[in-house]
């Protein structure tokens, strides 16, 4: 798909990390961006510092989902693209017992439901609004759209604590090749990123002795993913019209141990 001027997109998440340097790879490339974000003011703020629409949205809310995909269209026309990257999760084991009480605790099913709810059915809600507007127009190079999705190194190599965000993000991964072949008679593609470690707002606590010792964990290069990479990467598969149904590492090869 040619990336120009003429093509509007939608970036969930859009305001912060591997979501913003979507909308900047996107916006530099002269794509009309909409930034879907819960946060309204740093959506805002990185609505103001791309030329970009902002429009407020809980991933979790089918009519927050609906209004925010109306006033995209409103002000940027349909988008042929869409990347998701909202998401997040906790830090929970599965089962522990108290060292000092012998208490033995379990992973609440509501915190884990939350999160799949969060990451794989947010996603999933903004993928059927984007594929239905992306079916009522004419293709270009018989491409209508395509769906780019964001997985983590977790969805396969989940360490401990992670059993919610691994299965919700195992989940994206399993359903990226299944919507490609839903959606292939209509010239939509479907692709999702899997990241390792990367340098973003998330990881603003860490120490710089920290972020050091991470990336010294990736093979090659040995160092934290830059979100630049992440939006790069969004460019070539929005370009590429042969990359279909993939899951694709972004990871420097690393391979996440158990803590």
């Amino acid at each position: 798909m040619k990336i120009d001027s003429s093509l509007a997109a939608v970036v969930t998440g859009g305001a912060s990390g591997l979501g913003f340097a979507t909308v900047k790879a996107l916006r530099a490339a002269g794509v009309k961006v909409a930034i879907f974000d819960l946060n309204e003011e740093t959506g805002e703020q990185a609505a103001a510092e791309t030329g970009s629409i902002f429009c407020q949205v809980d991933v979790l809310s089918d009519e927050s989902v609906d209004a925010a995909f109306a006033k995209a269209r409103a002000a940027n026309g349909q988008e042929r693209v869409l990347v998701c990257c909202a998401g997040g999760g906790n830090a929970v084991v599965t089962a522990r017992r108290d060292k000092e009480t012998g208490e033995i605790k379990t992973f609440p099913a509501d915190k884990f439901e939350w999160v799949i709810k969060l990451n794989t059915v947010g996603t999933f809600r903004c993928i059927t609004r984007a594929a239905e507007g992306m079916m009522g127009l004419e293709p270009i190079n018989g491409e209508r759209g395509v769906l780019i999705n964001t997985s983590s190194a977790a969805a396969v190599e989940g360490q401990m604590g992670q059993a919610a965000y691994s299965a919700a993000k195992a989940a994206i991964n399993g359903m990226t090749l299944t919507i490609a072949r839903d959606l292939s008679r209509e010239g939509i593609r479907c692709n999702t990123i899997q990241p390792g470690i990367f340098d973003t707002p998330a990881m603003a606590r860490a120490t710089p002795e920290m972020k050091a010792a991470l990336g010294k964990m990736v093979p090659f290069p040995p160092r934290l993913g830059d979100a630049d990479e992440f939006g790069s990467m969004v460019l070539e598969l929005v370009r590429n019209g042969y990359v279909n149904g993939e899951i694709i590492r972004l990871d420097g090869a690393i391979r996440m141990q158990p803590r």
